[in-house]
C-alpha cells in the first residue's frame, strides 16, 4: 500500500494553471516556433502571404511565457532575419517598423530574464516549504507493525500540502495506533495547530496506556495553545483507533469526528460509536469520550475520511453516499481505495469545499 498526498493539487490547476507557475502546456511552448516555421514558409511559397508577417512581431513575446532569454534572443534573432530574407517577400518594411520588431526583441530578452530569475526564486521557496510541510506530516508507510497503510490527502487550498486534516500512523509499546482529525478552518492557517496536535498525539502514543488518556492530551495541547488568545474558539474534531496485537480487534475513540466504515466482505457499515465533544471544546457537564471495541474478521478493513468526503454535494445538493459507494468498491485494493473514492467524487459532478483525507487500515491478523 503507499500514501498519496498533495499532487493532486498540483496536478489539477486546470487550463490556466501554468499562469500562477506551473509549467506551460506544450502548446504554448511550440507555438513561437510553429508561427516562425508558418510565416516563413507561407511567404515563400507566395508573394500574396506577406500581409501575415504582422505575425512574426509576436514571436518573441509568446517566448516569453515559456522560454529562457538565450531562446528568446534566438527566436528575435530568427524574426529579424526573415525580415531580411528575400526570399520571404518581407524584405522591405520600413526602418521604423523594423526598428519596432527589434525592440519588442530586445525588449522580451529582458522580460524573459527577469520571469527565469523570479521562477528559480519561486521554485527554491516552493521546494523549502514543501519541505516544511511535508515535516509536519512525513509521507505514510505501506505498513506500521501488523497494520497495512493507504492515505490520500488533497488540500483545499492550491499549492499547498497540508491543510487542515491531519493523519497518522505510529507504532509504541501499547501496540499500533492511528488518529485522522480535522482543525477548524483550512489551509495554511490550520498548520500550527496540525503541527501541535501532531506532535501531542505521537508523545501520548508512547507514554498513554489508553486511548482515552490520547485524547486526553490532545485536548490538553489545544486548551494550552488557546489560552492566552481571547475568543481563540481553536477546536478540532478526531477519531483515534488502536490495534490489537494479533489485529483480531480494534478501539476506538472520536471526538466529534465520522466514525470509521468498516468494510467485512462485501459489506461497508459505517461504526456506531459514541462520540466525545470536539477537542479542545471543554463543554461544561459532557464527559470525556468512551472508548469501543470492535472485533475484526480475516480480510476487514477500516476506511477513515473527512468531511470534505462525507459532505461533498452533487448537483441536488445531496450529500455523497461514502458507505453505499464504499459497498460497490469492496473489491478494490486498498492502495488503490482512496484514489477511486477521489474518481467518483469527480466524474460524479460532486463539489468538495474542504480538504480531502482518507485512511484505509488493514491489519493482518496473525496465529492464534
Amino acid at each position: 500500500m503507499r500514501s498519496v498526498r498533495g499532487g493532486l493539487s498540483h496536478r489539477e490547476l486546470g487550463s490556466r494553471g501554468w499562469l500562477r507557475g506551473a509549467p506551460p502546456p506544450w502548446w504554448v511552448r511550440v507555438l513561437p516556433v510553429l508561427l516562425l516555421g508558418g510565416v516563413t514558409a507561407a511567404t515563400v511559397i507566395t508573394p500574396d502571404a506577406r500581409d501575415a508577417g504582422f505575425v512574426l512581431g509576436a514571436i518573441p513575446p509568446l517566448a516569453v511565457l515559456s522560454y529562457g532569454p538565450l531562446a528568446t534572443a534566438l527566436l528575435g534573432a530568427g524574426v529579424v532575419a526573415v525580415l531580411n530574407v528575400p526570399a520571404t517577400h518581407l524584405n522591405r518594411p520600413g526602418n521604423t517598423d523594423l526598428l519596432t520588431i527589434v525592440f519588442v526583441a530586445v525588449l522580451s530578452v529582458f522580460v524573459s530574464y527577469v520571469r527565469s530569475r523570479r521562477d528559480a526564486q519561486l521554485d527554491t521557496e516552493r521546494a523549502i516549504g514543501e519541505a516544511v510541510q511535508r515535516a509536519v506530516m512525513p509521507l505514510l508507510p505501506e505498513r506500521v507493525g501488523n497494520v497495512g497503510c493507504a492515505g490520500f490527502y488533497r488540500a483545499a487550498q492550491d499549492g499547498t500540502l497540508v491543510g487542515g486534516d491531519f493523519f497518522d500512523v505510529r507504532a509504541g509499546p501499547y501496540g499500533v495506533r492511528a488518529v485522522m482529525g480535522d482543525v477548524q478552518g483550512h489551509g495554511l492557517s490550520a498548520v500550527s495547530t496540525v503541527v501541535s496536535l501532531l506532535g501531542a498525539f505521537r508523545e501520548a502514543v508512547l507514554d498513554e496506556p489508553d486511548l482515552e488518556s490520547v485524547a486526553a492530551r490532545m485536548d490538553r495541547r489545544l486548551a494550552v495553545d488557546s489560552a492566552a488568545v481571547r475568543h481563540a474558539e481553536l477546536f478540532a474534531t478526531g477519531v483515534l483507533l488502536e490495534f490489537a496485537p494479533d489485529g483480531r480487534a480494534v478501539r476506538l475513540v472520536t471526538c466529534g469526528h465520522p466514525a470509521p466504515v468498516l468494510l467485512h466482505e462485501q459489506d461497508a457499515l459505517e461504526l456506531t460509536l459514541v462520540p466525545g465533544p470536539p477537542l479542545g471544546i471543554g463543554l461544561v457537564g459532557v464527559g470525556p469520550p468512551k472508548e469501543v471495541t470492535v472485533t475484526l474478521g480475516p480480510g476487514d478493513r477500516l476506511f477513515l475520511a473527512s468531511d470534505g468526503v462525507w459532505e461533498a454535494r452533487d448537483a441536488d445538493d445531496a450529500f455523497y453516499p461514502l458507505p453505499a459507494r464504499l459497498a460497490t468498491l469492496t473489491g478494490t485494493a486498498s492502495a488503490e481505495l482512496p484514489g477511486a473514492v477521489w474518481t467518483e467524487l469527480v466524474e460524479r459532478g460532486y463539489e468538495v469545499r474542504d480538504d480531502v483525507t482518507m485512511l484505509v487500515l488493514a491489519p493482518a491478523p496473525t496465529a492464534a
